[in-house]
């Protein structure tokens, strides 16, 4: 966790009991070593909510709860995932998180939220792993009989989910050829945060954040036009958000922090962050795994 993410949050009034933002992962479909699959953490009061299951995102959870102090995502408290859509790099982590908190003594069933085809998909996921539920359920294991499933809730955009104070809306947003994929807007009485999951610019993300405290975003480097790839910039266009037109959805949405996650770069942090012109109420920060909002 870096020192000004520390002090950002002592100026803004904020407490680790508070609502937090955790990164579980930052990155792409590239294998960076230093960026786990894309996943981020909404922790509130003694509950984590995920959003999305890239891979890495168990080993990550893990390792907020040791290093930051946050027992809401040690693996028995792993019980909730609002997936954006449905692209291998944001699932891929989704049998992980199905069945290794279950080994480590989850007993409630994972609540998994997400597009038109999640649950073929968590169905086709218990299926794969038949043989593995069974020994660990009637071999020496002695597993419960619970902590490995998964119930699937498919979802429209609107509320999807209300639990003491706090309130999550699925956001409808432009990812390419998918049919359905959303963006989240977490609301409680501290902070409304807003993520973007992945896609190109879209008025009701925009529409969403509204001023809200935390815009994270996903961004891809103008340098990325660049990649002598054939069709990559037609690609790019329909399924992300460059820094030019992530500068244009910040000044008009407003947000007091703007948070840039799952990076296509291609340059340093720094430069990223520079290219992403705001207006001077907003600051912006690169995010890496583990940081903490």
């Amino acid at each position: 966790m870096s020192k000004f993410i520390v002090l950002w949050a002592l100026a803004a009034g904020l407490s680790l009991a508070a609502t937090n933002v955790v990164i579980l992962g930052t990155g792409t479909p590239r294998a960076d070593p230093e960026r786990s699959g894309p996943s981020v953490a909404i922790v509130f009061r003694d509950k984590a909510y995920l959003f999305d299951s890239g891979p890495g995102v168990v080993r990550r959870a893990a390792g907020a709860a040791a290093r930051l102090h946050i027992p809401a995502l040690a693996m028995p408290y792993l019980q909730r995932v609002f997936l954006t859509h449905l692209h291998s790099d944001h699932t891929l982590g989704l049998p992980d998180l199905i069945f290794s908190p279950w080994v480590l003594r989850r007993t409630a069933p994972l609540e998994v939220y997400g597009p038109k085809g999640t649950k073929a998909m968590v169905d086709h996921i218990e299926a794969a792993w038949q043989q593995d539920i069974d020994i660990r359920i009637h071999g020496l294991e002695h597993g419960n009989a619970t902590g490995y499933r998964a119930n699937a809730h498919e979802i429209e955009a609107g509320v999807v989910f209300r639990e003491d104070d706090l309130e999550i809306s699925a956001i409808p947003v432009h990812h390419g050829s998918w049919p359905q994929a959303f963006g989240y807007r977490i609301a409680t009485p501290e902070r409304t945060i807003v993520v973007s999951g992945d896609c190109a610019p879209s008025p009701a993300l925009v529409k969403a954040c509204s001023g809200c405290d935390i815009l994270l975003h996903e961004v891809y480097s103008m340098s990325e036009l660049k990649a002598p790839r054939a069709g990559w910039p037609e690609y790019l266009h329909e399924f992300h958000t460059s820094t030019g037109e992530l500068a244009r959805i910040a000044a008009e949405s407003k947000p007091k922090l703007l948070v840039l996650y799952h990076q296509l770069m291609g340059v340093s942090d720094s430069e990223l962050v520079s290219e992403v012109k705001t207006t001077s109420f907003t600051k912006v920060i690169s995010a890496h795994d583990l940081d903490l909002f």
